[in-house]
């Protein structure tokens, strides 16, 4: 695949990535990713949204299956959940589990592609997650309905799915804005949206240094992932913006759902 770090213009042909997501990730883009992140802005954002949810569904056993460098698998680990950790970038749990370290943590970490994520975990858990905007890597609507089988797979009767994404109802209509106060709350770096239509969106990492990156995901849109949770069995789907149940779908960084397996 081409070095992320060469952009196309706003204009140029859509190139997914789609089978090959994890090598977007490419080793000195996810060095940056934590000063991109600020754990400590991004807990005080998140003011313990999804450690009350697990809690009061009585969840012990959560399975992080988008790790990342390893925030919210660490955040659990500390909140006194049980928590293996999945991502399908080698070099992401590399840095998960080396965060995980110098917070005096093991982690269980598993490098595995979310359409074969039974060939490598065994047993349920009481909640899965799936959080920093990472499920519209799956370009392929059969693929995210493949997925969310998955999921549902790896969750007890009764346990909890809680997924969100990027606010892409207005990044499509070309009225979103970040506002730098949830998700990704570092100062030393520039996201904007470099190319936006139906099929795909490129956001571009514009660092202090002056490197540059892109990931390109699909642009899902709230009422589509509500419509691919009922249709995967999920029920009582709530969904947030911004952590809040009552929003406005134009001025929200990002979208959580919360569903449960019956």
């Amino acid at each position: 695949m081409a070095d992320t770090s060469i952009l196309a213009s706003p204009g140029a042909a859509a190139r997914p990535a789609r089978e090959h997501f994890a090598e977007q990730y490419v080793p000195r883009f996810v060095d940056k990713w934590d000063a991109l992140i600020d754990w400590d802005r991004r807990k005080a954002a998140e003011a313990g949204f999804f450690v009350e949810r697990l809690r009061a569904a009585g969840a012990r056993r959560v399975l992080d299956v988008a790790a990342g460098t390893g925030f919210h698998a660490v955040a659990l680990i500390e909140a006194g959940f049980e928590v293996v950790a999945v991502d399908g970038s080698a070099a992401m749990l590399d840095q998960a589990r080396a965060n995980a370290a110098r917070r005096g943590h093991a982690l269980d970490a598993v490098h595995a592609d979310w359409r074969s994520l039974g060939e490598r975990l065994d047993g349920t858990f009481d909640a899965v997650v799936c959080l920093g905007s990472s499920f519209p890597h799956l370009f392929a609507e059969a693929d995210r309905r493949h997925v969310l089988g998955e999921f549902s797979r790896r969750i007890a009767p009764g346990g909890l799915l809680m997924l969100d994404h990027r606010n892409f109802d207005a990044i499509r209509a070309q009225r979103y804005k970040s506002s730098g106060n949830y998700y990704y709350c570092g100062t030393g770096a520039k996201v904007s949206v470099d190319h936006a239509d139906e099929s795909l969106c490129r956001f571009r990492y514009e660092f202090a240094d002056r490197e540059t990156y892109t990931l390109e995901v699909y642009p899902v849109l709230k009422d589509e992932i509500r419509t691919l949770l009922a249709d995967a069995g999920f029920v009582e789907v709530e969904t947030f913006g911004d952590f809040k149940a009552v929003f406005d779908i134009f001025s929200t960084d990002f979208v959580i759902h919360v569903a449960r397996r019956p």
